[in-house]
Protein backbone atom coordinates (compact mmCIF):
# COMPACT_ATOMS: atom_id res chain seq x y z
CA UNK A 1 0.00 0.00 0.00
CA UNK A 2 1.17 3.44 -0.73
CA UNK A 3 0.53 6.06 1.87
CA UNK A 4 2.92 9.51 1.52
CA UNK A 5 1.66 10.25 5.01
CA UNK A 6 2.88 7.03 6.81
CA UNK A 7 6.22 7.32 5.02
CA UNK A 8 9.24 5.87 7.78
CA UNK A 9 12.08 4.70 5.62
CA UNK A 10 14.31 2.22 7.32
CA UNK A 11 17.46 4.54 9.12
CA UNK A 12 19.33 2.57 6.53
CA UNK A 13 17.58 4.14 3.28
CA UNK A 14 19.36 7.64 4.54
CA UNK A 15 22.52 6.12 3.81
CA UNK A 16 22.51 6.15 0.17
CA UNK A 17 21.33 9.72 -0.40
CA UNK A 18 24.05 10.83 2.14
CA UNK A 19 27.34 9.25 0.18
CA UNK A 20 25.83 10.14 -3.23
CA UNK A 21 25.31 13.81 -1.95
CA UNK A 22 29.02 13.90 -0.57
CA UNK A 23 30.16 11.98 -4.05
CA UNK A 24 28.54 14.55 -5.84
CA UNK A 25 30.14 17.45 -3.47
CA UNK A 26 33.38 16.02 -3.68
CA UNK A 27 32.90 16.04 -7.98
CA UNK A 28 31.51 19.81 -8.09
CA UNK A 29 35.53 21.07 -6.71
CA UNK A 30 36.64 19.31 -10.02
CA UNK A 31 35.94 21.34 -13.45
CA UNK A 32 32.95 20.16 -15.25
CA UNK A 33 34.25 21.02 -18.63
CA UNK A 34 37.21 18.52 -18.39
CA UNK A 35 37.68 16.58 -21.06
CA UNK A 36 38.27 13.68 -19.20
CA UNK A 37 36.24 12.04 -16.57
CA UNK A 38 37.01 12.12 -13.11
CA UNK A 39 37.97 8.59 -11.80
CA UNK A 40 39.22 7.80 -8.73
CA UNK A 41 41.88 5.22 -9.49
CA UNK A 42 43.48 8.46 -11.31
CA UNK A 43 43.52 10.46 -8.15
CA UNK A 44 45.12 7.42 -6.41
CA UNK A 45 48.13 7.08 -9.55
CA UNK A 46 47.55 3.72 -9.71
CA UNK A 47 50.06 1.94 -11.80
CA UNK A 48 49.15 1.23 -15.40
CA UNK A 49 48.61 -2.53 -15.02
CA UNK A 50 45.60 -1.80 -12.54
CA UNK A 51 42.51 -0.25 -13.26
CA UNK A 52 39.61 0.67 -10.79
CA UNK A 53 36.45 1.75 -11.58
CA UNK A 54 32.82 2.01 -9.88
CA UNK A 55 28.91 3.34 -10.05
CA UNK A 56 26.37 4.20 -7.80
CA UNK A 57 23.19 4.63 -8.14
CA UNK A 58 20.07 5.23 -6.05
CA UNK A 59 15.98 5.64 -7.63
CA UNK A 60 13.23 6.50 -6.01
CA UNK A 61 10.10 4.78 -7.18
CA UNK A 62 6.19 5.63 -6.99
CA UNK A 63 3.65 3.58 -8.61
CA UNK A 64 -0.32 4.97 -7.93
CA UNK A 65 -2.98 2.64 -9.05
CA UNK A 66 -2.30 -1.45 -9.54
CA UNK A 67 -2.71 -3.74 -12.90
CA UNK A 68 -1.22 -7.10 -11.07
CA UNK A 69 -3.48 -9.62 -10.00
CA UNK A 70 -1.25 -10.15 -6.60
CA UNK A 71 -0.99 -6.04 -6.65
CA UNK A 72 -2.75 -4.02 -3.84
CA UNK A 73 -3.46 0.08 -4.92
CA UNK A 74 -0.25 1.63 -4.82
CA UNK A 75 3.62 0.78 -4.17
CA UNK A 76 7.17 2.55 -3.67
CA UNK A 77 10.39 1.31 -3.20
CA UNK A 78 13.96 2.87 -2.73
CA UNK A 79 16.25 0.86 -4.59
CA UNK A 80 20.46 1.36 -4.56
CA UNK A 81 23.15 -0.50 -6.31
CA UNK A 82 26.95 -0.60 -6.10
CA UNK A 83 29.24 -1.60 -8.57
CA UNK A 84 32.78 -1.93 -7.58
CA UNK A 85 35.26 -3.01 -10.93
CA UNK A 86 39.12 -3.95 -10.41
CA UNK A 87 41.47 -5.33 -13.27
CA UNK A 88 44.72 -6.61 -13.02
CA UNK A 89 47.09 -6.43 -16.42
CA UNK A 90 49.47 -8.96 -17.46
CA UNK A 91 50.80 -9.15 -21.04
CA UNK A 92 48.44 -10.76 -23.04
CA UNK A 93 46.69 -11.83 -19.48
CA UNK A 94 43.82 -9.56 -17.82
CA UNK A 95 42.09 -10.36 -14.66
CA UNK A 96 38.61 -8.78 -13.90
CA UNK A 97 36.58 -9.23 -10.77
CA UNK A 98 33.54 -6.80 -10.15
CA UNK A 99 31.23 -6.85 -7.15
CA UNK A 100 27.78 -5.79 -7.03
CA UNK A 101 25.56 -4.77 -4.30
CA UNK A 102 21.41 -3.66 -4.66
CA UNK A 103 19.49 -3.11 -2.05
CA UNK A 104 15.94 -2.15 -1.66
CA UNK A 105 14.24 0.05 0.90
CA UNK A 106 10.36 0.23 1.35
CA UNK A 107 9.19 -2.39 -0.08
CA UNK A 108 6.38 -4.18 2.04
CA UNK A 109 3.61 -7.17 1.62
CA UNK A 110 2.31 -5.92 -1.39
CA UNK A 111 5.53 -4.94 -3.24
CA UNK A 112 6.86 -7.21 -6.74
CA UNK A 113 9.51 -7.91 -5.03
CA UNK A 114 11.77 -10.59 -6.84
CA UNK A 115 15.94 -11.36 -7.58
CA UNK A 116 16.06 -8.44 -9.98
CA UNK A 117 15.29 -5.59 -7.40
CA UNK A 118 18.06 -7.32 -4.48
CA UNK A 119 21.48 -9.01 -4.82
CA UNK A 120 23.60 -8.11 -1.93
CA UNK A 121 27.61 -8.60 -1.95
CA UNK A 122 27.45 -11.14 -4.50
CA UNK A 123 30.65 -11.06 -7.05
CA UNK A 124 29.23 -10.26 -10.62
CA UNK A 125 32.24 -10.67 -12.36
CA UNK A 126 35.14 -12.94 -11.87
CA UNK A 127 37.08 -13.98 -15.46
CA UNK A 128 40.31 -14.24 -16.79
CA UNK A 129 40.94 -12.84 -20.08
CA UNK A 130 43.61 -14.05 -22.92
CA UNK A 131 44.05 -11.56 -25.64
CA UNK A 132 45.36 -14.07 -28.85
CA UNK A 133 45.87 -10.98 -31.25
CA UNK A 134 49.76 -11.60 -31.37
CA UNK A 135 48.99 -15.43 -33.28
CA UNK A 136 47.09 -13.85 -35.57
CA UNK A 137 47.91 -11.69 -38.86
CA UNK A 138 47.29 -8.39 -39.92
CA UNK A 139 44.88 -6.19 -37.47
CA UNK A 140 42.60 -9.59 -36.71
CA UNK A 141 42.00 -9.85 -32.79
CA UNK A 142 41.07 -12.62 -30.70
CA UNK A 143 40.17 -13.29 -27.26
CA UNK A 144 39.40 -15.80 -24.58
CA UNK A 145 37.24 -15.20 -21.89
CA UNK A 146 37.06 -17.54 -18.84
CA UNK A 147 35.06 -17.35 -15.81
CA UNK A 148 31.73 -15.13 -14.39
CA UNK A 149 31.02 -12.63 -16.95
CA UNK A 150 28.41 -10.10 -18.10
CA UNK A 151 28.24 -8.65 -20.84
CA UNK A 152 25.44 -7.08 -23.78
CA UNK A 153 25.12 -9.11 -27.10
CA UNK A 154 23.53 -6.92 -30.56
CA UNK A 155 20.31 -5.40 -29.93
CA UNK A 156 19.83 -6.52 -26.20
CA UNK A 157 16.27 -8.08 -26.38
CA UNK A 158 17.79 -11.49 -26.18
CA UNK A 159 20.90 -11.42 -23.75
CA UNK A 160 21.87 -8.12 -21.89
CA UNK A 161 23.51 -6.55 -18.82
CA UNK A 162 21.19 -4.59 -17.45
CA UNK A 163 20.82 -1.48 -16.54
CA UNK A 164 17.96 -0.27 -15.67
CA UNK A 165 17.17 -2.92 -13.37
CA UNK A 166 18.71 -3.13 -10.31
CA UNK A 167 20.23 -6.18 -10.10
CA UNK A 168 22.53 -7.62 -13.26
CA UNK A 169 22.85 -11.12 -15.79
CA UNK A 170 25.67 -13.07 -14.86
CA UNK A 171 26.56 -16.39 -16.19
CA UNK A 172 29.64 -18.85 -15.78
CA UNK A 173 31.82 -20.50 -18.47
CA UNK A 174 33.94 -19.39 -21.31
CA UNK A 175 33.66 -17.08 -24.47
CA UNK A 176 36.12 -16.40 -27.67
CA UNK A 177 35.61 -13.59 -29.35
CA UNK A 178 36.95 -12.85 -33.26
CA UNK A 179 37.34 -9.40 -35.13
CA UNK A 180 38.56 -9.93 -38.38
CA UNK A 181 40.29 -7.57 -40.97
CA UNK A 182 37.39 -6.21 -42.59
CA UNK A 183 35.62 -5.34 -39.24
CA UNK A 184 33.57 -8.64 -39.35
CA UNK A 185 33.76 -10.17 -35.33
CA UNK A 186 32.63 -14.01 -34.31
CA UNK A 187 31.60 -14.86 -30.90
CA UNK A 188 30.85 -18.34 -29.43
CA UNK A 189 30.13 -18.95 -26.21
CA UNK A 190 29.35 -21.65 -23.49
CA UNK A 191 27.89 -20.66 -19.87
CA UNK A 192 26.05 -21.73 -17.23
CA UNK A 193 23.30 -19.19 -15.94
CA UNK A 194 24.07 -17.60 -12.16
CA UNK A 195 20.79 -18.16 -10.21
CA UNK A 196 20.44 -15.18 -8.33
CA UNK A 197 19.85 -15.80 -4.30
CA UNK A 198 18.10 -15.51 -1.80
CA UNK A 199 14.91 -15.78 -3.46
CA UNK A 200 12.01 -15.54 -0.56
CA UNK A 201 10.52 -12.01 0.18
CA UNK A 202 11.29 -12.25 3.86
CA UNK A 203 14.93 -12.77 3.10
CA UNK A 204 14.65 -9.86 0.25
CA UNK A 205 12.81 -7.47 2.39
CA UNK A 206 15.73 -7.47 4.59
CA UNK A 207 18.59 -7.66 2.27
CA UNK A 208 20.09 -10.55 2.78
CA UNK A 209 23.45 -12.02 1.86
CA UNK A 210 23.65 -15.44 -0.03
CA UNK A 211 25.93 -16.01 -2.84
CA UNK A 212 24.58 -17.06 -6.49
CA UNK A 213 25.22 -20.07 -7.73
CA UNK A 214 25.25 -22.11 -11.17
CA UNK A 215 23.89 -24.94 -12.01
CA UNK A 216 25.15 -27.78 -14.85
CA UNK A 217 20.71 -28.40 -15.04
CA UNK A 218 20.93 -24.95 -16.65
CA UNK A 219 22.88 -24.31 -19.92
CA UNK A 220 23.10 -22.04 -21.96
CA UNK A 221 25.41 -21.45 -25.36
CA UNK A 222 25.36 -19.11 -28.62
CA UNK A 223 26.97 -18.09 -32.12
CA UNK A 224 27.41 -14.44 -33.13
CA UNK A 225 28.48 -13.11 -36.28
CA UNK A 226 27.87 -9.29 -36.96
CA UNK A 227 29.08 -7.80 -40.19
CA UNK A 228 29.43 -3.81 -40.22
CA UNK A 229 29.82 -3.91 -44.45
CA UNK A 230 25.84 -4.13 -45.58
CA UNK A 231 24.81 -1.78 -48.03
CA UNK A 232 23.56 1.94 -46.71
CA UNK A 233 25.68 1.69 -44.43
CA UNK A 234 24.43 -0.67 -42.71
CA UNK A 235 25.16 -3.51 -39.94
CA UNK A 236 23.98 -7.01 -39.66
CA UNK A 237 23.79 -9.64 -37.02
CA UNK A 238 23.23 -13.29 -37.41
CA UNK A 239 23.07 -15.62 -33.94
CA UNK A 240 21.85 -18.73 -33.30
CA UNK A 241 21.28 -19.25 -29.33
CA UNK A 242 20.59 -22.87 -27.09
CA UNK A 243 18.70 -22.92 -23.67
CA UNK A 244 18.71 -25.89 -21.85
CA UNK A 245 17.27 -26.19 -18.38
CA UNK A 246 15.88 -28.96 -16.25
CA UNK A 247 14.54 -29.24 -12.31
CA UNK A 248 16.78 -29.76 -9.70
CA UNK A 249 16.81 -30.18 -5.86
CA UNK A 250 16.50 -26.50 -5.23
CA UNK A 251 14.24 -25.23 -8.27
CA UNK A 252 11.30 -25.56 -10.32
CA UNK A 253 11.58 -24.49 -13.75
CA UNK A 254 9.63 -24.44 -17.09
CA UNK A 255 12.50 -27.42 -18.29
CA UNK A 256 12.98 -25.23 -21.47
CA UNK A 257 14.67 -26.65 -24.37
CA UNK A 258 14.97 -24.07 -26.81
CA UNK A 259 16.84 -23.09 -30.32
CA UNK A 260 16.71 -19.74 -30.80
CA UNK A 261 17.66 -18.65 -34.40
CA UNK A 262 17.51 -15.10 -35.73
CA UNK A 263 19.12 -11.70 -37.06
CA UNK A 264 19.13 -7.63 -37.16
CA UNK A 265 20.07 -5.67 -39.77
CA UNK A 266 20.27 -1.97 -38.58
CA UNK A 267 21.50 1.54 -39.37
CA UNK A 268 22.11 4.06 -36.56
CA UNK A 269 20.31 7.37 -36.34
CA UNK A 270 22.78 9.90 -37.79
CA UNK A 271 21.53 13.85 -38.50
CA UNK A 272 19.78 14.40 -41.31
CA UNK A 273 19.49 10.84 -41.96
CA UNK A 274 16.86 7.83 -41.78
CA UNK A 275 17.89 4.72 -39.25
CA UNK A 276 15.86 1.32 -39.17
CA UNK A 277 16.31 -1.65 -37.29
CA UNK A 278 14.76 -5.30 -38.29
CA UNK A 279 14.84 -7.94 -36.31
CA UNK A 280 13.47 -11.86 -36.55
CA UNK A 281 13.83 -14.20 -34.60
CA UNK A 282 12.15 -17.91 -34.46
CA UNK A 283 12.00 -19.91 -31.54
CA UNK A 284 11.96 -23.98 -31.47
CA UNK A 285 12.17 -26.80 -29.08
CA UNK A 286 10.10 -27.94 -25.86
CA UNK A 287 8.96 -26.07 -22.97
CA UNK A 288 6.10 -26.70 -19.87
CA UNK A 289 3.32 -24.36 -19.55
CA UNK A 290 4.14 -23.55 -15.62
CA UNK A 291 7.56 -24.15 -13.25
CA UNK A 292 5.08 -25.80 -10.79
CA UNK A 293 6.73 -29.18 -9.84
CA UNK A 294 2.96 -31.07 -10.30
CA UNK A 295 3.45 -29.37 -14.32
CA UNK A 296 5.27 -32.52 -15.82
CA UNK A 297 3.79 -32.41 -19.66
CA UNK A 298 6.27 -30.98 -22.01
CA UNK A 299 4.90 -28.96 -24.90
CA UNK A 300 5.79 -28.50 -27.97
CA UNK A 301 7.65 -24.95 -28.41
CA UNK A 302 7.26 -23.05 -31.44
CA UNK A 303 7.04 -19.08 -31.28
CA UNK A 304 8.68 -16.01 -32.66
CA UNK A 305 9.18 -12.37 -32.52
CA UNK A 306 9.23 -9.89 -35.05
CA UNK A 307 10.83 -6.26 -34.31
CA UNK A 308 10.79 -2.99 -36.58
CA UNK A 309 11.97 0.76 -36.01
CA UNK A 310 11.47 3.42 -38.45
CA UNK A 311 13.39 6.64 -37.14
CA UNK A 312 14.73 9.75 -38.45
CA UNK A 313 16.36 12.35 -36.79
CA UNK A 314 16.27 16.34 -37.82
CA UNK A 315 19.62 18.30 -38.67
CA UNK A 316 18.30 21.18 -36.88
CA UNK A 317 18.27 22.85 -33.49
CA UNK A 318 17.78 20.23 -30.47
CA UNK A 319 18.20 17.32 -33.17
CA UNK A 320 14.80 16.17 -32.96
CA UNK A 321 14.97 12.35 -33.46
CA UNK A 322 11.14 10.73 -34.13
CA UNK A 323 10.66 7.28 -34.48
CA UNK A 324 8.18 4.66 -35.29
CA UNK A 325 7.79 1.12 -33.49
CA UNK A 326 6.27 -2.11 -33.62
CA UNK A 327 6.88 -5.53 -31.66
CA UNK A 328 5.22 -8.69 -32.06
CA UNK A 329 6.00 -11.43 -29.76
CA UNK A 330 3.80 -14.69 -30.18
CA UNK A 331 1.50 -15.83 -27.53
CA UNK A 332 -0.35 -19.33 -27.50
CA UNK A 333 -3.05 -19.75 -29.34
CA UNK A 334 -4.41 -22.71 -27.84
CA UNK A 335 -3.98 -24.01 -24.28
CA UNK A 336 -5.21 -27.61 -25.22
CA UNK A 337 -3.27 -28.21 -28.58
CA UNK A 338 0.22 -29.33 -27.00
CA UNK A 339 1.92 -26.35 -28.17
CA UNK A 340 3.89 -23.48 -26.40
CA UNK A 341 3.52 -21.19 -28.24
CA UNK A 342 4.66 -17.96 -26.28
CA UNK A 343 7.95 -16.15 -27.06
CA UNK A 344 10.35 -16.60 -24.76
CA UNK A 345 12.98 -13.15 -23.98
CA UNK A 346 15.66 -15.14 -22.69
CA UNK A 347 18.10 -12.48 -20.72
CA UNK A 348 16.83 -9.58 -22.33
CA UNK A 349 16.17 -6.28 -21.09
CA UNK A 350 12.77 -4.28 -21.86
CA UNK A 351 13.20 -0.64 -20.73
CA UNK A 352 14.52 0.80 -23.51
CA UNK A 353 11.39 -0.22 -25.16
CA UNK A 354 8.30 -1.01 -23.32
CA UNK A 355 9.25 1.50 -20.47
CA UNK A 356 10.26 1.74 -16.75
CA UNK A 357 10.88 -2.07 -14.98
CA UNK A 358 10.97 -2.17 -10.91
CA UNK A 359 8.03 -1.53 -9.63
CA UNK A 360 6.54 -0.82 -12.71
CA UNK A 361 7.73 -3.34 -15.59
CA UNK A 362 3.93 -3.61 -17.58
CA UNK A 363 4.97 -4.99 -20.55
CA UNK A 364 7.51 -7.67 -21.65
CA UNK A 365 8.02 -9.37 -25.44
CA UNK A 366 5.75 -11.96 -24.98
CA UNK A 367 2.26 -12.52 -26.29
CA UNK A 368 2.11 -8.40 -27.38
CA UNK A 369 1.30 -6.75 -30.47
CA UNK A 370 2.57 -3.38 -29.88
CA UNK A 371 3.04 -0.08 -31.83
CA UNK A 372 4.15 3.22 -30.84
CA UNK A 373 6.32 6.24 -31.21
CA UNK A 374 8.61 8.41 -29.35
CA UNK A 375 10.60 11.64 -29.74
CA UNK A 376 13.70 12.54 -28.70
CA UNK A 377 14.66 15.80 -28.25
CA UNK A 378 18.49 16.94 -27.07
CA UNK A 379 18.19 20.79 -26.01
CA UNK A 380 21.67 20.82 -25.06
CA UNK A 381 24.53 18.33 -25.28
CA UNK A 382 24.32 17.15 -21.96
CA UNK A 383 20.32 16.72 -22.24
CA UNK A 384 18.10 14.52 -23.59
CA UNK A 385 14.06 14.62 -23.21
CA UNK A 386 12.13 11.65 -24.38
CA UNK A 387 7.98 10.89 -24.68
CA UNK A 388 6.94 8.01 -26.17
CA UNK A 389 3.63 6.11 -26.51
CA UNK A 390 2.85 2.78 -27.05
CA UNK A 391 -0.75 0.80 -27.71
CA UNK A 392 -0.84 -2.95 -26.41
CA UNK A 393 -2.76 -5.84 -27.73
CA UNK A 394 -2.64 -9.76 -26.80
CA UNK A 395 -1.09 -11.23 -29.30
CA UNK A 396 -3.20 -14.31 -28.64
CA UNK A 397 -6.51 -13.52 -26.59
CA UNK A 398 -6.47 -16.66 -24.78
CA UNK A 399 -3.12 -16.50 -23.54
CA UNK A 400 -2.02 -14.46 -20.33
CA UNK A 401 -0.83 -10.68 -20.19
CA UNK A 402 2.23 -12.08 -18.60
CA UNK A 403 3.27 -9.57 -16.40
CA UNK A 404 0.36 -9.05 -14.66
CA UNK A 405 -0.85 -12.79 -13.95
CA UNK A 406 -4.70 -11.95 -16.08
CA UNK A 407 -5.82 -14.25 -18.63
CA UNK A 408 -8.61 -15.55 -20.03
CA UNK A 409 -8.89 -18.64 -21.47
CA UNK A 410 -11.39 -18.17 -23.80
CA UNK A 411 -10.80 -14.74 -25.28
CA UNK A 412 -14.11 -13.29 -24.41
CA UNK A 413 -12.24 -10.73 -22.77
CA UNK A 414 -10.99 -9.19 -25.55
CA UNK A 415 -7.18 -8.06 -27.01
CA UNK A 416 -6.33 -4.96 -26.27
CA UNK A 417 -4.67 -4.26 -22.99
CA UNK A 418 -4.81 -0.27 -23.03
CA UNK A 419 -2.38 2.50 -23.80
CA UNK A 420 0.89 3.54 -22.35
CA UNK A 421 2.51 6.76 -22.35
CA UNK A 422 5.83 7.36 -20.80
CA UNK A 423 8.21 10.74 -20.71
CA UNK A 424 11.98 10.85 -19.39
CA UNK A 425 14.71 13.19 -18.84
CA UNK A 426 18.47 12.78 -18.23
CA UNK A 427 21.34 15.44 -17.79
CA UNK A 428 24.60 14.57 -17.73
CA UNK A 429 25.68 17.21 -14.43
CA UNK A 430 29.14 15.77 -15.13
CA UNK A 431 29.20 14.38 -18.41
CA UNK A 432 30.43 10.53 -17.56
CA UNK A 433 30.65 11.33 -13.62
CA UNK A 434 27.01 12.19 -12.36
CA UNK A 435 23.94 11.70 -14.37
CA UNK A 436 20.38 12.68 -12.90
CA UNK A 437 17.41 11.20 -14.42
CA UNK A 438 13.47 11.01 -13.74
CA UNK A 439 10.77 9.77 -15.84
CA UNK A 440 6.66 8.87 -15.24
CA UNK A 441 4.83 6.61 -17.00
CA UNK A 442 1.12 5.78 -17.47
CA UNK A 443 -0.97 3.02 -18.33
CA UNK A 444 -4.49 3.64 -19.55
CA UNK A 445 -6.62 0.37 -19.26
CA UNK A 446 -8.09 -1.27 -22.23
CA UNK A 447 -11.04 -3.36 -22.20
CA UNK A 448 -8.76 -6.73 -21.49
CA UNK A 449 -7.69 -5.33 -18.09
CA UNK A 450 -11.41 -4.28 -17.43
CA UNK A 451 -13.11 -7.44 -18.38
CA UNK A 452 -10.47 -10.52 -17.61
CA UNK A 453 -12.32 -12.82 -14.52
CA UNK A 454 -9.64 -12.63 -12.65
CA UNK A 455 -9.32 -9.35 -12.58
CA UNK A 456 -9.50 -7.41 -9.06
CA UNK A 457 -10.82 -4.18 -9.95
CA UNK A 458 -7.78 -3.32 -11.59
CA UNK A 459 -7.65 0.22 -13.92
CA UNK A 460 -5.22 3.13 -14.65
CA UNK A 461 -1.77 2.71 -13.17
CA UNK A 462 0.97 6.00 -13.11
CA UNK A 463 4.38 5.35 -12.41
CA UNK A 464 6.95 7.80 -11.60
CA UNK A 465 11.01 7.71 -10.35
CA UNK A 466 13.82 10.10 -9.77
CA UNK A 467 17.49 8.69 -9.97
CA UNK A 468 20.97 9.90 -9.39
CA UNK A 469 23.86 7.85 -10.74
CA UNK A 470 27.67 8.47 -10.02
CA UNK A 471 30.40 6.95 -12.01
CA UNK A 472 33.94 7.54 -10.21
Amino acid sequence: MHRFSQLKPRSASSIPCVILALSALLLSSADSQAAEPWRLDNQLNTPDWFRFSGEYRVRYETLDGQFRTTGIRGDQALATRLLLEAALDYKTLTLVGELEDSRQYLNDAGSPLNSGMVNTLEPLQAYLRWDASELLDGDQKASLTLGRQSFDLGSRRLFARNRYRNTLNAFNGARAQWTFSGGQSLQAMYLFPVHRLPTSRASLLDNDSQLDRESFDYQFWGAFFDTPTLPWNSTGEFYLFGLHENDDAKRSTRNRQLITPGFRVHRKPARGALDYQLESVFQFGRSRATTAAADTRDLAHLAHFQHLTLGYTFDSTWSPRVAFQYDYASGDSNPADGQNNRFDTLFGARRFEHGPTGVFGAFARGNINSPGYRLILKPRANLELMAAHRLYWLASDTDAWTTSGLRDATGAAGHFVGNQIEARARWDVFPKNLRLEAGVARLFAGEFIRNAPNNTGQRDATYGYFQAALKF
